[in-house]
């Protein structure tokens, strides 16, 4: 990992774009200020969210204060180590993406999670913020490859890394400690040379446009039944 943060790098940082369906998406800090909303958005989501959280393989280790998380955050970012965003989609706190396992030299590379509350998922939020943020880390950056990993049974994620049109890299056993043990993992990546000069966000809106094609045709097909 780098000990100074790259001359390209930014922070703090905002990026803002829309879903291919229109709704506004702001990736940001989080700050003290958001501490009230975001335990709001942790508890009101904690069902949804527990399985995929990742935890410590130490027992004895304390949970962290919103407050020390804030700090960790910061001082990460300011050094370039990593890229942890707060996800806003109608002027809430829904989620969050954040980079880490940055890396420069020969290697340029970097790791993306994410989560998001279950009220807007399925709505392109989480698709969106990681196009802005992979745009950000791929242009201005200079970056290479950002690599995605995911639990074989979240669903949900598999469709974020599906809409993005990121290829499968393989298994990954006992790859990180989350839920209490460790799990494997589904490993998908995404370098420059995907892209062919396509900024990511508008490979998402190309084949967001071509999945909603596709499932018009389906469904008038399915509609005329068989022989028509």
């Amino acid at each position: 990992m780098p000990t100074a943060a790259p001359s390209t790098w930014v922070w703090p940082l905002r990026l803002s774009g829309t879903t291919p369906t229109g709704a506004d998406v702001l990736l940001r800090p989080l700050t003290l200020a958001d501490g009230l909303a975001f335990q709001s958005v942790r508890r009101a989501n904690a069902e949804w969210l527990e399985p995929w959280d990742a935890t410590s393989p130490d027992p004895s280790a304390p949970p962290r204060s919103f407050g020390e998380l804030v700090e960790i955050y910061d001082a990460d970012a300011a050094a370039g180590r990593a890229l942890p965003l707060a996800l806003e989609s109608g002027g809430r706190l829904v989620g969050q993406v954040n980079v880490g396992s940055i890396v420069l030299g020969s290697f340029r590379s970097c790791t993306i999670g994410y989560w998001v509350s279950r009220a807007v998922a399925g709505q392109m939020v989480v698709p969106t913020g990681v196009a802005l943020v992979g745009d950000h880390l791929l242009g201005r950056v200079g970056l290479h490859r950002i690599e995605i990993n995911i639990r074989p049974e979240n669903t949900a994620s598999l469709a974020v890394v599906r809409k993005l049109g990121f290829r499968s890299e393989g298994r990954r056993p006992h790859y990180l400690h989350i839920d209490g043990a460790w799990r494997e993992h589904l490993s998908f990546a995404l370098t420059v040379e995907d892209l062919r000069g396509e900024p990511l966000t508008a490979r998402l809106a190309r084949l967001a446009a071509s999945e909603h094609s596709s499932q018009q045709s389906l469904a008038r097909h399915t509609e005329a039944g068989p022989g028509h």
